[in-house]
């Protein structure tokens, strides 16, 4: 059997069936809670349970301590109500109206951008178009029921080709597929779009994104769509990567900042390598943000990447005055074997 839940303070209403997350059911009746990636690993969907009670189901422990929980959080990615229950979470408004599909697509451009990622272009069936908000994610779905998710690298305005920037992990099943076997021409299914991880259009505030590694891929679909579309809001990005050969689009970044006023660059590097000649900032990408920004109260900051950078730059942020609610973040974790 399900159970109700009322979502507050939009005071809305929705029933769950068995064994059905907060999130799925939400997800289901078109309520769009924040979240990512589903796995009770990122805490973007943490939020109250204000009545009632849950099966907090499977999670990491850095994303919902056992203060939190006792104090009534919970992830909404895995809660499953065991009776009636009254939550208290954001609605994402603006991702209403977008259809979640179920799509097969066509590879139709491989190239290596890197000596580890690899950008596929995925080429729809004729007549369809995905729409999408920039920065959102698909899930490449597997022939053994399970899924990656990737985020699009591409803005929508280029919807006829969708793009995935694929890192090659050593041993993973996916991304070894993609640099050893893979070709052109050869299909795949996905399931998308997905996530909350997109601009706030309607805010007027400053903006910092920060990118650790291929967390630059939906850092680019939010930057290439917002500076085509005329937006004017101050942006910084801060890119981290270890050395060099890792700013996989370094002089992508720059021509931006080439030729738009209001956007700035900053690539940040931990291990530069000697051949590197490396000049530029140096150590972690969160320090080089606060370094750049000591007061962050007037600022929203886009971040995405390996889920320590993440965390990393919760902490830092909000010690400068950051509000949290303006911190909107995607983790890239390798992929935990799920249907």
């Amino acid at each position: 059997m399900g159970f109700r839940v009322r979502l507050e303070p939009a005071g809305k209403e929705f029933t769950t069936e068995a064994k059905e997350t907060v999130l799925e059911a939400a997800m289901r009746h078109g309520i769009i809670l924040p979240y990512s990636c589903r796995n009770g690993a990122c805490a973007t969907c943490k939020g109250r349970i204000l009545s009632g009670s849950v099966d907090y189901g499977e999670y990491e422990a850095h994303a919902l301590s056992d203060d939190e929980r006792a104090a009534g959080m919970a992830l909404f990615c895995q809660a499953v109500p065991l009776e009636d229950v009254v939550i208290e979470a954001r609605e994402i408004s603006a991702a209403e109206g977008i259809v979640i599909k179920t799509l097969p697509c066509r590879v139709v451009n491989m190239g290596k951008l890197s000596h580890d990622v690899m950008a596929l272009d995925l080429k729809l069936p004729e007549g369809e178009r995905l729409q999408y908000l920039p920065g959102q994610y698909v899930d490449i779905l597997l022939r053994d029921g399970k899924r990656r998710s990737f985020s699009l690298a591409s803005a929508p305005r280029d919807d006829a080709l969708l793009q995935l920037h694929i890192r090659h992990v050593p041993g993973g099943h996916f991304s070894g597929h993609v640099f050893t076997r893979m070709k052109e021409r050869d299909l795949l299914r996905f399931r998308g779009p997905l996530g909350t991880f997109f601009l706030r259009r309607e805010s007027e505030r400053p903006v910092i994104l920060m990118a650790g590694g291929t967390g630059f891929a939906p850092i680019k679909a939010i930057l290439e769509h917002a500076l085509a579309s005329g937006i004017d809001r101050p942006m910084h990005l801060f890119w981290g990567a270890r050395a060099r050969r890792d700013l996989y689009l370094h002089e992508l970044a720059l021509a931006w900042a080439g030729s738009h006023d209001q956007f700035r660059y900053t690539p940040v590097l931990s291990e530069p390598a000697s051949e590197d000649r490396w000049d530029g900032r140096g150590g972690w990408v969160h320090e080089a943000v606060v370094e750049d920004y000591p007061d962050l109260r007037e600022h929203e900051i886009y971040a995405s990447g390996p889920p320590p950078m993440v965390e990393a730059g919760k902490q830092a942020f909000m010690q400068h005055g950051l509000a949290e609610d303006r911190y909107f973040h995607d983790s890239f974790e390798f992929a935990h074997d799920v249907a």
